[in-house]
């Protein structure tokens, strides 16, 4: 039987074809599809910060530390250990950062990075080993330690699941719903490094719900001799991860506390640590669209003293609202973007909402584009008697505080050559200077120096005076002749010094002769930020005589 001419046709296409699949391809050709991998591969959403329900009772313990004046305490951390498997997340690293927050402001812990197991030592951990073994390093011995782990992890211990369906002759149809939950629990401890023992009490035992659930639709159907068939389904989780972040800042919120014996317990009935407080806040975001998102955060940056009261009409492409924003997101450690996203949108709200009397969120003070701020209640009042006040700009000012303890009440005295430590902390980024002045008139900066050359400073971060915990401090401050010693620390907006003329400009640490008092040396700051430029700070005490017991004295401000 002959074939057709055709068919020979086809079988010799498809030879050709088999022919140039086996020839190697020329990859040149491809490099216009391919040059765009580098842009696909990007994120397209932008990062924000981690946070949890008690990320702004962090806060807060840090200001009731700071209140405490509790000296710095070196503490470190185990691994913590999952039998389970379930909950792969970095909880010491949780735990250092959790640490970390609390101490912005007050200084009240410092941790200690050194690894005992040989299989987790980085490169830095070996050099510190070989370091070590040749007596070149010498570490700290931490007071405390934390110990704990993921205690269980109870898969599915409530589930329900609904499936129902229907079928015809041409048309099938099905529903299905599950929710299921998990319990993961944490228990931490606090143990003292000198004995290596468990301190009775001070311990933390929490659990936390992870939810799941989704739903589904089937259809399917024939028509004819062909089949159709389709699938939607909605589904939803809980991250692990994030619950776990919860429960490691509650638990150092509670061990911290006990330990320090501060009532740590009115941090934890802050609006923000309600449950719902993100997903009500995000909720508002998505209601307000971007023009009242936009409204409502211009509003917000005024009242809090980032934009001037006259900045009402000011776009959101505005270099000045952008400068502000930035500056904003930096002091709330948030990535700095320069755009209205939710975690600034929340960041900038969160004061100005409030728990109603039936314990659900509300907006206080949130009235169109006219936000007033909620009065904080006093510690140890309910939270919710806390109401709307007038709108004002946040006081911009300068916490300048001599950290040596000190009797409650009385004015701080020094003896001659004693050593005198300070801490300057900052409502909002500035850019900081600080200055000395002797019992004899002397004028010099201390801040900035060599080995502190950069003056912008984030807001609310402690600026130790001298740098204590530092290995090289830069200076040392002691107490010089009997008399009245001061320092003086002022904040401007845009760096000032070097718009300052020449014999202002003198090397740190040396006496200063352009200027004979601090009063003077405010007011030639004032000539170069302007009145709404500047906010300053000043402490000054007493110096007695050396006693008999002091063997050695110093200058008011040595190099080391």
């Amino acid at each position: 039987m002959r074939r057709p001419a055709g068919g020979w046709l086809a079988a010799l296409a498809v030879a050709a074809a088999m022919a140039g699949c086996a020839t190697p391809m020329d990859a040149r050709k491809d490099a216009a599809y391919q040059e765009a991998a580098s842009v696909a591969d990007r994120p397209v959403v932008r990062p924000v910060r981690s946070v949890s329900s008690f990320s702004q009772s962090l806060m807060c313990m840090d200001q009731m530390l700071r209140a405490a004046e509790l000296p710095t305490t070196l503490i470190t951390s185990k691994q913590f250990v999952d039998f389970s498997g379930k909950v792969p997340a970095a909880t010491k690293e949780m735990v250092i950062t959790a640490l970390s927050q609390m101490s912005r402001i007050s200084n009240a812990f410092r941790f200690v990075d050194f690894e005992v197991d040989i299989a987790r030592q980085d490169t830095v951990q070996n050099l510190t080993t070989i370091l070590l073994n040749n007596n070149q390093m010498q570490l700290q011995r931490p007071a405390l330690y934390v110990s704990g782990a993921i205690a269980f992890v109870d898969q599915g211990v409530i589930n329900n699941t609904f499936d129902t369906g229907v079928s015809g002759t041409r048309v099938d149809l099905g529903y299905s719903r599950s929710r299921n939950a998990t319990v993961v629990a944490l228990e931490v401890h606090l143990g003292d490094f000198r004995t290596r023992t468990i301190i009775p009490g001070l311990d933390s035992a929490n659990e936390v719900v992870i939810g799941s659930g989704g739903q589904g639709v089937d259809l399917g159907g024939r028509i004819g001799s062909y089949g159709v068939r389709f699938n939607v389904g909605r589904d939803y989780a809980v991250g692990t991860g994030a619950a776990l972040r919860t429960l490691v800042d509650l638990a150092m919120i509670e061990l911290v506390g006990k330990w320090a014996r501060v009532p740590y317990w009115q941090c934890l009935t802050l609006d923000q640590s309600h449950p719902q407080f993100q997903r009500q806040m995000r909720e508002w975001y998505v209601e307000s669209g971007s023009g009242g998102q936009f409204q409502l955060l211009r509003s917000s940056l005024i009242s809090q003293g980032y934009l001037p009261a006259a900045s009402g009409e000011l776009g959101v492409a505005h270099p000045d609202m952008r400068d502000a924003l930035a500056r904003f997101q930096a002091d709330r450690g948030i990535p700095v973007s320069g755009t209205v996203d939710f975690p600034t949108y929340e960041a900038a709200l969160g004061n100005f909402v409030s728990l109603a009397e039936d314990g659900s969120l509300a907006r206080m003070g949130w009235n169109g584009a006219d936000l007033q701020p909620v009065v904080a209640a006093a510690a140890g009042d309910d939270p919710r008697a806390a109401r709307p006040s007038p709108p004002k700009p946040a006081r911009w000012a300068i916490d300048l505080q001599i950290e040596n303890p000190q009797p409650a009440g009385e004015r701080p005295a020094f003896d001659e050559g004693e050593q005198i430590f300070l801490s300057s902390t900052i409502s909002r980024a500035s850019h900081l200077y600080c200055y000395f002045a002797d019992s004899a008139g002397a004028i010099m900066r201390l801040l900035p120096n060599l080995l502190q050359p950069h003056t912008l400073v984030s807001a609310n971060q402690a600026i130790r005076i001298p740098d204590w915990m530092a290995p090289n401090p830069g200076f040392i401050l002691d107490a010089g002749r009997p008399g009245t010693e001061a320092v003086m620390c002022l904040a401007t907006t845009e760096e000032a010094l070097h718009k300052m003329a020449p014999q202002m400009r003198t090397p740190p640490l040396a006496r200063m002769p352009a200027v004979r008092t601090l009063d003077e040396l405010r007011e030639r700051f004032a000539e170069v930020a302007g009145p709404e430029g500047l906010v300053t700070q000043s402490v000054q005490w007493t110096v007695g005589p050396r006693k008999a017991a002091q063997a050695n004295g110093g200058a008011p401000a040595q190099r080391q």
